[in-house]
């Protein structure tokens, strides 16, 4: 089959996991020969956090509203008028989240595309009912789902009576590694690390990503290390969680270890490889995920990591390759910081890196989204 016109489209250019899925799926797809273009909202008007090898535009957005539903009624609305302008023709129209989805919905009941597929990385529950309808939608609407775990597999087949395909988050064994980076000594002390255990924490600080229990975690571990440092790093996010981080920030005013903590915000992506390198530990208990993406770079990295003990985690790990902790547990997630810490652990981590982060390359999960883009185009053409 010639190569396939691709188009990508993921809500934001800011480090989120959705968004480096987009990002190394397009790669990955480019270096098979295909023809890519990403697709994203770009309000600051600054492009992408890091450069990529696949094309990419920027879609012309306002800055976002003040309530969540009405950012993403402009965003869907925004989208769907890029792509109502755009003159090129694809093959595939393929959404990564519930706003572009709604876009090319849109789109398709007006008869500007044909069709396009989505990937579900997981599914969030909303307050209001015009955002979980959007969310439905953008599911019902496609004609293939893709999720990136077999436990959002289960969950669309049950909820929504949607048939998904598991295609699986990779990772690039060249862009991390345990091996010394130039940035490494520059990084620690940009960072102001001291020479203790370092524990990182990627994602910022939201309920998700269960930071204040990461917090009362890492007061447990830091009673065997006094000289541990907890490193919060990211939280670049379309959604609010003030609330969250004013709790956290309570938490952390009284907890007597704020000296301890740095939360540095988004990290410029070159970094981040090295961030690995010099963390001793990821901590990474999240409550809700689709994979876990941040967990393959640490264990590429050969850094061990503490995740919690439900899916997706356990669709791939076992407990001779992480320190598992129970995610509504301060106590266990604490427990796991330390024996986190062991020879034992390391080993652990550089054995992963050599078996479930080889098996999982960019390369496998592009080479599986194209077959299933052929089976959809199948599909597409007999319904036509």
């Amino acid at each position: 089959m010639r190569p396939l016109r691709v188009a990508l489209y993921t809500h934001s250019t800011n480090p989120r996991g959705g968004v480096v899925h987009t990002l190394e799926l397009g790669d990955a797809l480019a270096k098979l020969g295909h023809d890519v273009t990403i697709h994203a909202p770009d309000p600051s008007g600054t492009g992408f956090f890091r450069d990529t090898a696949a094309w990419h535009v920027s879609i012309e957005a306002a800055p976002a509203a003040t309530s969540l539903q009405d950012m993403v009624t402009q965003r869907i609305e925004e989208i769907a008028a890029h792509i109502r302008s755009d003159s090129r023709s694809f093959d595939i129209h393929h959404a990564q989240d519930s706003i572009n989805a709604n876009a090319l919905a849109d789109c398709v009941e007006s008869g500007d595309i044909s069709a396009f597929v989505r990937t579900v990385h997981h599914v969030d529950v909303y307050p209001n009912a015009q955002l979980m309808e959007w969310q439905s939608r953008g599911i019902r609407k496609a004609m293939a789902c893709f999720c990136v775990s077999k436990v959002w597999q289960d969950f669309l087949r049950r909820e929504h009576e949607c048939r998904a395909d598991v295609v699986p988050n990779g990772v690039s064994l060249e862009r991390y590694s345990a091996e010394p980076g130039v940035r490494d000594a520059a990084l620690r002390a940009a960072l102001r690390l001291r020479a203790g255990p370092v524990y990182l924490a990627v994602g910022g600080v939201e309920s998700r990503k269960n930071t204040i229990n990461i917090l009362h975690g890492f007061k447990h571990a830091l009673a065997t290390y006094p000289d541990a440092q907890l490193v919060i790093a990211g939280g670049a996010s379309l959604l609010d969680h003030s609330r969250y981080q004013r709790a956290f920030d309570a938490e952390l005013a009284k907890s007597g270890v704020s000296d301890h903590v740095i939360r540095t915000g988004p990290v410029a992506d070159a970094d981040m490889p090295a961030l690995y390198r010099i963390a001793d530990a990821l901590v990474f208990p999240s409550v809700k995920e689709g994979f876990g993406l941040v967990v393959l770079e640490s264990l590429a990295s050969e850094t061990p990591v503490v995740v919690s003990r439900i899916a997706p985690f356990t669709e791939y790990l076992t407990d001779s390759d992480c320190s598992f902790a129970d995610p509504f547990d301060a106590i266990s997630i604490g427990a796991a910081m330390i024996r986190v810490l062991s020879e034992s652990a390391r080993a652990a981590a550089a054995r992963a890196r050599f078996g479930i982060a080889a098996r999982m390359g960019w390369d496998v999960s592009a080479a599986r989204h194209v077959s299933l883009y052929e089976a959809a185009l199948g599909l597409e053409l007999h319904h036509a």
